[in-house]
């Protein structure tokens, strides 16, 4: 029996085959380090805004205090939305068939 073979990975564009999200706990592990990120950043400004002077010092307090709403935002923005389904697979390597007219045959080539 004859196995088929793994398409290379010079082959060329891969080819989706399904319309499925992602899992449900891929999409929320997504969002907690979409999360973390924002919070990090935040613990950043905090961080920095004790060691600066100046209207940075006051620029960094105010997205210290912004990055929250927009971290809880962008966390709950969820997946993307469905794609619509794969897209439909052209072989351009074969040639297709025409619509051409179809020969009906005469009555007279009728062997009885």
């Amino acid at each position: 029996m004859a196995r088929a073979s793994k398409p290379s990975a010079d082959s060329g564009a891969t080819v989706q085959i399904t319309s499925a999200r992602t899992s449900r706990s891929e999409d929320i592990r997504g969002r907690q380090n979409r999360y973390l990120a924002s919070m990090a950043v935040r613990t950043a400004c905090f961080l920095l805004a004790v060691a600066t002077d100046g209207w940075l010092r006051w620029l960094l307090v105010v997205a210290a205090f912004v990055l929250p709403y927009i971290a809880v935002v962008v966390a709950n923005a969820g997946a993307a939305s469905d794609p619509g389904g794969p897209e439909s697979f052209v072989d351009d390597s074969r040639p297709m068939l025409g619509t051409g007219a179809v020969a009906v045959p005469d009555e007279d080539d009728h062997v009885h």
